[in-house]
């Protein structure tokens, strides 16, 4: 495997000890045998303690550090996990003792830096680096699936196949400490406001975003949404590089005729992606398997970029229809006495909410909204609620700030409240009428009753599948 500049990465600092410093730890000790590591040296942070992990990493030759921030010695370049902020204490020490600073995705890159197609946006990541992958697959080609969806780039890089494209999700925080990376294909969703206490301020969080593009030359292609003012923005700075940008339209806009690029949903239906002026025909919505006008963006934007790799439209097509929801992302969980039930515990912030609520007819949707209060602006989110659901549910620590905001749309919207999600959930049966979807999708994460979204998403799925069970006895 080359670097990207040839030359050996020498004495290593790896910032963290959770699954991406012990993965990245790992790929440094094995290189170490090849002579390009001169040695590896992890800083666990203010919290960590000697363990198994740790006692593992010794015994292969690292030198671990615990329960400090000050980091001391000299380095060649220091990999952060994505979870230390580039605005810390932390990764402040470590710059100040490193030539350079960088990420996990930066040094799987450069270790293997063809054939990568990069996605990023604060909503909508998974679904379509999974479908883009598919597609890929679709079309006989290798593809993997890394970065922030849970495959390590790092670890997909020391065993990848010939000729295997890498479709990175990249989240800001991976993005912030890239410096040379550069996919084939560079795809950003949307930019609503998310990590701001990591990030410190809107502008950073944007600018992190729009580093995927950073490297990009004139033959790559960009994928950017003009749904909203920062992709728009990004759009005429990419354009101003002359790079292909192709405009991924929200629902309801067409592009212009002598627009190169393009990706929309015609008035038919018909979803269409342009490229250098040719207009290739896909599917129409009516046959994805994904619902909601998010998951029409999701689709065009994964198709566009498989286009763009080289993919046969057919294949495109094949694998389009064949592409299923995927867990916690408007996922059917089950239905009872002509109520559905939806799981969307991935929807961790409020743009999230209201692209969901898009999958539904109005005035049918049970909506159940809490958990940990993240402090973010509601209006938006909660004229959306007022607007398509019938009833709202809030619950958790953020609750009572979500029902007093939606109370104040006034309007015909019922806003009920419960303490839990088990009570959430049993609060919006009894609201439901035979046609209604209730549908978790609440807007914040999940730490103040859950470990993650994940786990919030499965005690759901396990609670529904026992009222329907319930309701089928009654």
């Amino acid at each position: 495997m080359a670097n990207v500049d040839d030359r050996v990465w020498g004495d290593v600092l790896v910032l963290g000890l959770g699954k991406t410093g012990e993965a990245v730890a790992d790929c440094l000790l094995d290189e170490r045998q090849e002579g390009r590591v001169t040695s590896v040296t992890v800083y666990g942070g203010l919290k960590s303690k000697p363990g198994e992990a740790t006692r593992a990493l010794e015994s292969a030759g690292a030198r671990v550090v615990c329960g400090t921030e000050d980091v001391e010695g000299r380095y060649d370049v220091a990999v952060v996990s994505p979870g230390i902020s580039e605005f810390s204490d932390f990764f402040a020490s470590a710059a100040a003792h490193a030539t350079e600073v960088i990420g996990e995705p930066e040094l799987a890159w450069r270790e293997s830096p063809e054939r990568w197609v990069g996605i990023t946006g604060t909503n909508g990541k998974t679904t379509t680096t999974t479908l883009t992958r598919d597609l890929l697959r679709a079309g006989g080609c290798a593809a993997e699936a890394v970065g922030n969806i849970g495959t390590m780039a790092i670890g997909e890089v020391c065993r990848r196949a010939p000729g295997e494209w890498l479709v990175a999700e990249l989240s800001s925080f991976q993005l912030a400490t890239t410096r040379h990376l550069h996919p084939h294909v560079a795809v950003l969703l949307n930019v609503t406001p998310d990590h701001l206490s990591w990030h410190k301020t809107m502008e950073n969080y944007a600018a992190a975003k729009e580093k995927v593009f950073a490297n990009l030359e004139p033959g790559d292609l960009a994928v950017v949404s003009t749904g909203d003012d920062w992709c728009r923005a990004i759009i005429g700075r990419l354009e101003a590089r002359d790079l292909r940008v192709c405009h991924l339209l929200p629902a309801g806009e067409a592009p212009a005729a002598d627009a190169p690029h393009a990706a929309w949903q015609r008035s038919d239906g018909m979803l269409v992606v342009r490229v250098d002026g040719v207009d290739t025909e896909l599917v129409h919505a009516a046959d994805l398997q994904i619902h909601g006008s998010h998951n029409v963006e999701n689709a065009l934007a994964a198709s566009a970029a498989a286009l763009a790799c080289g993919i046969d439209v057919a294949d495109v097509r094949a694998g389009l229809a064949a592409f299923s929801p995927l867990e916690h992302r408007i996922e059917p969980c089950g239905s009872a006495a002509g109520i559905s039930f939806v799981n969307d515990s991935k929807a961790t912030n409020t743009d999230a909410v209201s692209k969901a609520l898009t999958a539904f007819a109005p005035g049918t949707v049970v909506i159940l909204l809490g958990g940990h209060d993240k402090g973010t602006e509601l209006e938006d989110m909660a004229a959306d609620v007022a607007a398509d659901a019938r009833v709202a549910v809030c619950f958790g620590e953020a609750g009572e700030r979500i029902a007093a905001a939606l109370e104040a749309q006034g309007g015909t919207l019922q806003v009920l409240r419960a303490q839990h999600l088990e009570d959430a959930l049993d609060a919006g049966i009894a609201a439901a009428r035979p046609g209604d979807t209730v549908l978790l999708s609440p807007a914040c994460s999940s730490f103040d009753e859950f470990g993650g979204y994940e786990e919030r998403g499965r005690v759901f799925k396990q609670l529904v599948a026992q009222r329907i069970s319930q309701m089928g006895e009654k």
